[in-house]
């Protein structure tokens, strides 16, 4: 009688005749009174145990059958059309071939886990090779006072660069490079760590190098201060045209409009004062005064080019101005009018020594009373011919006048003085007559008469 043989799922894979072995599967299937039937259950017994090891995949599988493939040393299993991995690890140095998703494969070489896609191998971990040693992230556990703390610490080539901790706490045990650590990333003190790149904020910045790394990356102690006071070597440039304040109330600024500068004292009423340092003394020669607006000098001031005033020029003190300058000019541009010096006295028009345009000579005078100041060219040597002039020599040392009264007789002439050339006056001459008798001396244009004089008179005659 034949048999059917069904599968797990009922449907059936063949049916064997009696005395007959039927080879539809990859083992032998007997029918009734098959004579042979005992090697070949043996064989098929065999052949399960070993999962048909071989290089070559069974001829006539079932689904779900096993198969150990010898060239590949992995265990694949039927899924209907193929034969494909088992999923268990394979361990060797290259990719396994003809994978399937989720097969697992230890590379041996890098000593690393990856596990197939479906389309290729996608690294499990580590993810260092061997010869690279611990590198990347590590989960670790460090004690504490506090107790232990879990943090993450990144590793590369073996050595622990940075831990990156929740709260900041001292680990019990010594840990290399880390004697102290913060919540948040901790670098290793002995690699001189440093973060590298573009940072959009830090909460602070190390000064204490000055060094830079490259003309892009600029040591934190070469950036200028702004909570305490610092140097610059180089030029400091504000490219803003509302320019620099200054004081706690920002009483000084410095702006620009216009390409023009102004410097201002912003306090009401508040100087604004320019010092030196003069052989240790601190001294003032400059005040700009914010209560008048005025200017305040002390000290010498040297004017290379002109000065020039629009205003009244006033001098307090009595000390005497001395002038370098050969000539003081007045009234230069102005049209031609009177000028000159006035002395303040308490008369109503002070003491003036100016120049009169309209009778081109100088005068002097006080009290609104002035007269002409008499020059050489002025004087005259005939006082005859030139009425109330100032008289003055010749060259060779005469003058000519009307008429000469002296207001003294002066001393008596003496008759053996032949040197002297005073001029004698009446009197010495009336006196010297005396010497001639005591009498009355006559100056006539005629002749004296018989009733004339008395005797010992001297009469003068001259030529009317």
């Amino acid at each position: 009688m034949a048999y059917t043989i069904n599968k797990t799922d009922g449907s059936v894979v063949t049916t064997i005749t009696d005395g007959t072995v039927d080879n539809t599967t990859s083992v032998q299937l007997f029918g009734k009174s098959f004579s042979g039937f005992g090697e070949g259950l043996n064989e098929n017994l065999v052949k399960l145990l070993e999962n048909a090891a071989s290089t070559s995949a069974p001829t006539a599988p079932l689904r779900g059958e096993l198969w150990f493939d010898t060239s590949t040393s992995q265990l694949k299993v039927y899924d209907g059309s193929v034969f494909k991995p088992t999923g268990a690890a394979k361990s060797q140095a290259s990719a396994p071939t003809s994978p399937s998703a989720g097969d697992l494969w230890h590379d041996s070489d890098d000593d690393q886990l990856f596990v197939y896609t479906g389309s290729a191998f996608q690294l499990v971990g580590p993810v260092f090779t061997a010869g690279q040693t611990l590198s990347g992230w590590k989960i670790e556990t460090l004690g504490s006072s506090g107790g232990n703390k879990v943090v993450s610490s990144m590793y590369a080539g073996n050595t622990r660069v940075c831990i990156l901790s929740k709260e900041t706490f001292t680990p019990s045990v010594t840990q290399t490079g880390f004697a102290s650590i913060k919540a948040g990333l901790t670098l290793n003190s002995t690699l001189g760590a440093v973060f590298e790149g573009t940072n959009t904020q830090a909460a602070t910045i190390d000064v204490s190098g000055t060094t830079n790394t490259s003309s892009t990356l600029i040591a934190g102690g070469n950036f200028l201060r702004t909570d305490a006071a610092d140097t610059t070597t180089g030029a400091l440039t504000v490219d803003t045209d509302s320019g620099i304040i200054v004081g706690d109330a920002q009483e000084l600024t410095v702006t620009v409009a216009s390409n023009n500068v102004t410097v201002a004292q912003t306090s009401q009423d508040k100087d604004l004062k320019f010092t030196v340092n003069d052989g240790g003394v601190t001294k003032t020669p400059l005040t700009l005064t914010g209560a008048d607006g005025g200017i305040d000098m002390t000290g010498d001031l040297t004017i290379t080019g002109n000065l020039i005033i629009s205003g009244e020029f006033e001098k307090s003190g009595s000390n005497i101005n001395v002038i370098d300058d050969a000539f003081l000019k007045l009234n230069t541009g102005n049209s031609e009018v009177d000028a000159g010096l006035i002395v303040e006295t308490s008369d109503t028009d002070d003491a003036r020594l100016f120049y009169d345009v309209s009778a081109n000579n100088w005068v002097a005078g006080e009290n609104q009373t002035y007269s002409q100041v008499i020059t050489l060219s002025d004087a005259v040597v005939d006082g005859n011919a030139t009425k109330s002039a100032v008289l003055k020599t010749t060259a060779a040392g005469l003058v000519t006048v009307t008429n000469v009264s002296l207001a003294a007789v002066g001393s008596a002439i003496a008759t053996s003085d032949t040197s002297s050339v005073s001029v004698p006056t009446i009197g010495q001459v009336a006196t010297f007559g005396n010497l001639w008798g005591g009498s009355a001396k006559f100056v006539q244009t005629g002749d004296p008469s018989d009733s004339d004089g008395a005797n010992g008179d001297f009469w003068f005659k001259y030529e009317a």
